[in-house]
């Protein structure tokens, strides 16, 4: 059996974690007598030898910075043991993704050491006589998150395979002989947030079979129906004051027709927009929310936030090349007595979504072009999480769809228990308890695979019929929009998984932002596993793509899920939503005395909306690719905002602008004028930095209060 160590890395100089989290304490009433210590440390299992293991510290430890120890905690740099006690590690949850880990794992198959698995932590040691209920709740509160770590006093003991108990066979759920009161419990009980008209349709539609619905088929018609994949209150039918009005995607896509413009190849279908850039070249564009995930996990949030629009993107058949964030929290000096029940401060919230859009940006070497920061109360239980991304391609007919007899691929990260059921999560309503059910909802990107699947795809769409993402219902939602009037049958015996023990309903629904679903021909399959094979991607070749329109899974020779395609997406009642017209609050000639304009300018500039952003802008690499033009923050000492960017190739003499319009708060006084305000700031911004008015392409994304209130639908 192979034996474990430990390697445990600390910062040579002063580690900024340490002061992070001091800080933290300080703003929770909990003052620490004395500084925090910060250390990484890493469980390896493996026969190593003494070799082995310095040839694998040297490849993980940076003499410049740190300096590393196997087996043995070591004592603070330049201090004494005595300064510090009480120490707690922390480690993820069995099953949370450990990019750490991972590429540790990496490492020692670089390096030809035998490391069989790998966990990742933190070491923190307090001062002496810390007692356990301030150490608690300094953890809780701002340093680690329950959702997705555990913490022990002192020393962790890592799970190497965190195989988790499960049936491992699909179950029925009876539901044929449910009244509305017990198609509302089965709902809660799973979480699927389906409207009851739509649990209705689903309990007839399975009584007309005869039978009730597996879990398998009941999750995928929850997820295939969510309001995060169906756009339900976009496609409803709107009566406002009595008056039927038509859908609010309808009148989005009239706008579009009407205007006419013929530089746009795409909108309002697949992946991503997509509009024509320059003579031979495209443009996929495409922003989303990932509002709930960030407010339960910040950091995994953010961080799959991003990896979720660059998987869009290259869903789109376009190579990522740029990002942009609009991030709007809380006020970050919110008293902690007034911080609701089951919220995460927003302080916290912020730094921990501002680190988990640079670390992903980053680490997959795309530049963060452009985005905002804002702050408002009303932003204090759900943060808004605008992530972005901008793609390029050859202008070329866009994939039509799979033909019969298409293999269903699969490439890409393995399959877990994080990132399960994220399209019913993201469509539910928050409350205090959402952080506590919502755990499996939240994953951890592991951006250095998605940038090999880019690789991978670039150059690659002559091997494949139809691409699409696993988004937020992982291979339910993927190769099911794929077989939408088509049909496949999918074993899922061949899905690579991270650990055994998911139950056949859990591997089917799993999201991940690193794994793409391809329909390859047959006589191509060899050729792209050989190119999957030379970037190190793990590929899975699934089923078949049938031609009958129907919907098959299987699992261990089982058939789990039997859905006509038709049902699966056109089978959904639509919504029929009351709405009432907002009443615009325009007063003209309202003016406010200023008695000193001095000192309002200075007030103003200190705003925490005005003031700078210079140092969250920072954190993010906008110079990789080497086509940023014109940077984020310009001027003669490059510390002015610019009012927007401009991106281009090294190689070509054309580029694009990208900029952005926001101001939430006018929406609550005249919710159309808000738009109006927000198109004309955006165009505005690319206008100042050479854009051809005439050639601006707008991208709108909604981030709106519960539309079953009257009201907001109304405003929205």
């Amino acid at each position: 059996m192979a034996s474990g160590h430990r390697l445990t890395l600390r910062s040579i100089d002063a580690d900024p974690r340490a002061a992070s989290i001091a800080a933290s304490a300080t703003a929770l009433g909990l003052p620490l007598d004395g500084p925090v210590a910060v250390a990484d440390i890493v469980f390896v299992e493996g026969d190593l030898d003494a070799a082995d293991r310095d040839a694998l510290g040297a490849f993980l430890v940076d003499d410049l910075l740190q300096r590393g120890t196997w087996d043995v905690p070591q004592a603070p740099a330049g201090s004494n043991d005595a300064a510090h006690s009480s120490p707690v590690e922390i480690t993820f949850h069995p099953g949370v993704t450990d990019t750490a880990a991972d590429a540790v794992l990496r490492a020692g198959a670089q390096l030809g050491v035998s490391v069989t698995a790998a966990v990742s932590g933190r070491r923190l040691e307090f001062p002496p006589g810390t007692g356990a209920s301030t150490v608690d709740r300094l953890l809780r509160r701002a340093v680690a998150n329950p959702i997705i770590e555990h913490w022990s006093a002192g020393e962790a003991t890592p799970v190497f395979h965190p195989g988790t108990p499960g049936r491992g066979e699909s179950a029925s759920i009876p539901m044929r002989t449910l009244d509305s009161d017990g198609l509302a419990r089965l709902g809660a009980e799973r979480s699927l947030a389906l409207d009851p008209a739509e649990l209705v349709v689903i309990r007839d539609h399975f009584a007309g079979l005869g039978r009730d619905p597996t879990d398998v088929e009941l999750e995928t018609l929850a997820q295939t129906w969510s309001e995060h994949c169906a756009h339900k209150t976009f496609r409803a039918t709107l009566v406002v004051d009595g008056e039927e009005r038509p859908s609010l995607l309808g009148r989005l896509q009239a706008a579009t027709d009407t205007v006419g413009r013929d530089f746009v190849r795409s909108a309002f279908v697949g992946n991503a927009g997509i509009v024509c850039f320059a003579e031979g070249t495209t443009l996929a564009l495409k922003a989303e929310t990932h509002n709930h995930p960030s407010a339960v996990e910040p950091f995994g949030g953010a961080n799959t936030g991003v990896g979720g629009v660059i998987r869009d993107v290259m869903g789109a058949a376009h190579r990522p090349v740029a990002l942009t964030d609009v991030l709007c929290f809380g006020p970050p000096d919110l008293p902690v007595d007034d911080l609701p029940d089951g919220a995460l401060h927003p302080r916290r919230i912020r730094d921990g979504v501002v680190d988990g859009v640079a670390d992903y940006g980053n680490k997959i070497g795309l530049p963060t072009i452009a985005g905002a920061v804002l702050y408002d109360e009303g932003f204090t239980t759900n943060p808004l999480v605008f992530c972005g991304c901008i793609g390029v391609a050859a202008d070329r007919p866009l994939p039509t769809g799979p033909d019969p007899g298409d293999r269903v691929v699969v490439l890409g990260g393995r399959t877990g228990r994080d990132g399960i059921r994220g399209a019913t999560f993201s469509s539910a309503t928050m409350d205090a308890t959402t952080g506590e059910v919502a755990g499996a909802s939240v994953q951890i990107g592991d951006p250095v695979t998605e940038k090999l699947l880019i690789d991978v795809l670039d150059g690659s769409d002559e091997l494949w019929t139809a691409i699409t993402d696993c988004g937020a219902g992982g291979l339910s939602s993927a190769v099911g929009e794929m077989a939408d009037g088509v049909g496949a049958d999918v074993d899922m015996d061949v899905v690579p998984l991270k650990y055994p023990g998911l139950e056949p309903w859990e591997i089917w629904l799993s999201e991940a932002q690193e794994r793409m679903v391809v329909a390859v021909p047959p006589a191509h399959l060899l050729a792209l596993r050989d190119r999957c094979d030379r970037h190190g991607v793990e590929l899975a070749d699934l089923g078949a793509f049938t031609g009958d329109g129907r919907l098959v899974v299987r699992h261990h020779g089982e058939i789990v899920l039997d859905l006509d395609t038709a049902f699966l997406h056109n089978g959904r009642p639509g919504r029929r939503m009351e709405a009432t017209a907002p009443v615009p609050d325009r007063i003209p000639g309202r003016r406010r005395h200023v008695g000193d304009p001095a000192a309002t300018l200075l007030a103003l500039l200190a705003h925490r909306n005005i003031a700078s952003k210079a140092a969250t802008i920072h954190r993010y690499d906008h110079e990789i690719g080497g086509g940023t033009v014109v940077r984020p923050l310009v001027g003669r000492h490059g510390d002015g905002p610019a009012d927007g960017v401009v991106l281009a190739d090294p190689w070509e003499t054309h580029g694009f602008a990208v900029g952005i319009g926001v101001n939430p708060w006018y929406g609550l006084h005249d919710p159309e004028a808000m738009a109006h305000a927000a198109v004309d700031e955006a165009v505005r911004n690319v206008v100042a930095v050479g854009a051809d008015p005439d050639l601006v392409a707008l991208l709108d994304n909604f981030s709106w209060g519960d539309p079953r209130r009257p009201s907001t639908l109304g405003a929205l």
